[in-house]
């Protein structure tokens, strides 16, 4: 099975972004495992400054696994976490949108 690609755009509230890419940086191992656990294996994040949009883009193995990436605990702590700095639903799962696909160059 080839990998799946997704794109999605999320939203920061004005003046974290330090805040934000500090905690990224200091991403935390049992998070990093349950990402590669889910079949993330390439996951990366974009900031538009003009707007604090972020536009994220992750590889993926097909599976199960990903799926089930919102119930484990530390990913719920993780939303808890970023949630005073982020757009989100009622749950602290970021507002996410989907980015569909309107280019690919593979050469």
């Amino acid at each position: 099975m080839s990998d799946e690609i997704l794109a999605f755009r999320m939203q920061l509230k004005p003046g974290v972004v330090p805040e934000y890419k500090k905690r990224h940086d200091e991403l935390w191992p049992e998070l990093a495992q349950a990402l590669r656990a889910a079949g993330i294996h390439d996951y990366s994040i974009f900031l538009d400054e003009g707007t604090l949009s972020l536009f994220a883009v992750l590889k993926r193995k097909p599976g199960k696994a990903f799926d089930e990436l919102p119930l484990q605990p530390v990913m719920r702590r993780w939303w808890d976490y970023m949630a005073p700095l982020m757009e989100v639903e009622a749950d602290n799962k970021p507002r996410q949108w989907s980015l569909p696909s309107v280019f690919h160059f593979a050469g």
